[in-house]
């Protein structure tokens, strides 16, 4: 089998798809993520795919347990969210899912960092028409915010490619560390893709605008891609560490007080990349396969959630927790895939995100970092109470909104099920997913220290929750609009600049004004000397004129002498 990127598949295939129509098509797009698992498990280790152009070596191919277990997850994604889409007959849907998880998949196997510069674009351009799919105003707005971004990524990624291979000759995509400016821009394009704090505010910005679909599929590709490339190239990089932990925290307050259940999954999303980008930061072999099982697992059981609340979107028209509840009685099933995912989320035993967060949270607690590790705690408890219990209790329980509904379509339950069911092997068989990780190790997460301590944890955080609702402390759910750093370049410089050019043009109108004043003077001054009656028009006799001629020229000679 020739070894190339299974991505390939994906973005040659979704290409073909508008040619293809009826149920044909449906069995098509359900092949390419088959047909690329199939291309994934014939791979061999090592560098395929080169092409030489100039003085570089491109690698479309390179091999390794890194690039397999990321490029094994999005094409399982990639698989399901199909399925989650198939009651949708929407071409540019149909067409940018697989390219833009195709694109996902070749910038993982990229062996140098141009290649990762070509996929990299290409994940931007693909995913925004997921966004403006939906067909709204707002879906517009949204997604040209987001291709700046996501774009701008690519171009501050490129500055610092450009500035690499000039110093260092090379374009390969190994370790690069933080020493030059070259490795600062790389690590912004990273950091940008991965929702860094203060660059994060496009994610929830675009998610929430996406069609139903469109959400679980951006959930599960751009922010992992990020954390692959940190992975690959800033491993063991401590300010991650603390660039990772505020990312852990600051959501929490965030999801709380939102009243879109996606946007509290967008700013959840923001919380567990934040794990990963820490795990990362320690660097060792544990944390490292800490972060990796930890975006695995990740992009399961955060699909599932967007899953549920697609869904209820489908059904009643609306996610908003104002205006939901009661519907476990209209949606029972999706209701216990919700609570599935909120398990798995907030790392209950038994369930996949039990035993991903606790090699992280080990790996910190060896290197010393206690700073980071009580953060990392405070942060698992917010994120059971903003994602674990909000979003099941306000979609499906609460008060009784009095919306009745059918179940989900049956494509989307099949859809759930996949993610349902592997969040609860993976918990309970985690072994199979610790054997593909990058580094062997010897780790049993169900010790009886660790179980006791984080069922007490998740029992505080519950009883926390439920002492808040009946106090009448939690804050309500009500219509609003929550203030994010995006309010800088959405409404903050737009207003700055409307001031600057009303200021500008009150200055102009005023320079004009003077201007003119000054030259009717001027004009004035003129016209009285030399106009008709001016004494530059009279008519002088020829003496007068001599003398005036002699004068000027003793002046001159006295000028010249001196």
């Amino acid at each position: 089998m020739a070894n190339f990127s299974p991505g390939l598949i994906l973005i040659v295939g979704g290409l073909l798809i508008p040619l293809i129509h009826g149920r044909a098509r449906q069995v098509f797009m359900l092949a390419l993520p088959l047909l690329g698992a199939i291309q994934l498990f014939g791979l061999e280790h090592g560098l395929h795919g080169q092409v030489a152009i100039f003085d570089y070596t491109l690698t479309f191919a390179r091999v390794d347990k890194l690039s397999l277990i990321f490029g094994a997850i999005f094409l399982l994604a990639s698989f399901y969210n199909t399925i989650y889409g198939l009651h949708e007959n929407d071409t540019m849907q149909q067409v940018a899912a697989p390219v833009y998880a195709g694109a996902a998949i070749g910038a993982v196997f990229a062996g140098d960092l141009i290649t990762l510069f070509i996929f990299w674009e290409l994940t931007a351009i693909s995913s925004v028409f997921l966004i403006w799919a939906r067909r709204t105003a707002k879906a517009t707005s949204v997604g040209i915010r987001y291709l700046i971004i996501q774009v701008g990524s690519g171009v501050i990624l490129l500055a610092g490619i450009i500035l690499y291979a000039n110093k260092t000759g090379s374009i390969a995509f190994d370790r690069i560390g933080l020493s030059d400016l070259a490795s600062w821009l790389i690590l912004i394009a990273f950091g940008i893709k991965a929702a860094f704090p203060f660059l994060h505010n496009w994610l929830q910005d675009a998610y929430p605008e996406a069609t139903v679909t469109g959400t679980v599929v951006l959930s599960a590709f751009t922010t992992k891609l990020a954390v692959y490339a940190l992975a690959r190239g800033y491993a063991g990089t401590e300010m991650l560490i603390y660039v990772g932990i505020v990312m852990t925290a600051f959501p929490v307050f965030f999801a709380v007080i939102e009243n879109d259940l996606r946007r509290v999954l967008a700013f959840s999303l923001n919380n567990q990349v934040g794990f990963m980008v820490a795990g990362i930061g320690v660097g060792t072999s544990l944390a490292l396969n800490g972060a990796v099982a930890h975006a695995f697992v990740h992009i399961i059981y955060k699909s599932l959630l967007f899953m549920s609340m697609g869904a209820v979107l489908h059904r009643v028209g609306t996610i908003k927790a104002s205006e939901l509840g009661g519907l476990y009685r209209s949606m029972p099933v999706t209701a216990v895939f919700c609570i599935i995912g909120a398990a798995s989320i907030s790392a209950f035993p038994l369930f996949s995100g039990f035993i991903a967060k606790s090699l992280t949270l080990s790996a910190v607690a060896e290197g010393g970092y206690v700073v980071a590790w009580i953060v990392l705690v405070f942060a698992s408890a917010g994120v059971l109470e903003h994602s674990g219990i909000k979003i099941p209790y306000f979609a499906f329980f609460a008060h009784d909104s009095g919306l009745r509904c059918k179940e989900a379509p049956a494509n989307m339950l099949i859809a759930m099920a996949i993610p349902a069911f592997l969040c609860i092997a993976i918990g309970i068989f985690p072994g199979p997913l610790y054997a593909l990780l990058p580094f062997p190790m010897d780790y049993q997460p169900y010790t009886a220290s660790h179980v006791l301590s984080q069922l007490q944890l998740l029992l505080f955080a519950i009883l926390a929750f439920a002492v808040l609702v009946r106090s009448g402390l939690y804050p309500k759910e009500i219509p609003s609009t929550n203030l994010n750093t995006d309010w800088i370049y959405r409404k903050g410089l737009p207003a700055l600049v409307r001031w600057l050019m009303a200021a500008g043009s009150t200055i102009r109108r005023g320079a004009l004004f003077r201007a003119e004043f000054r030259l009717e003077r001027f004009i004035a001054q003129v016209y009285r000397h030399h106009g008709p009656a001016g004494i530059m028009a009279r008519t002088w006799s020829t003496g007068s004129t001599v003398l005036w001629v002699a004068v000027l020229l003793g002046v001159y000679l006295l000028a010249y002498f001196l």
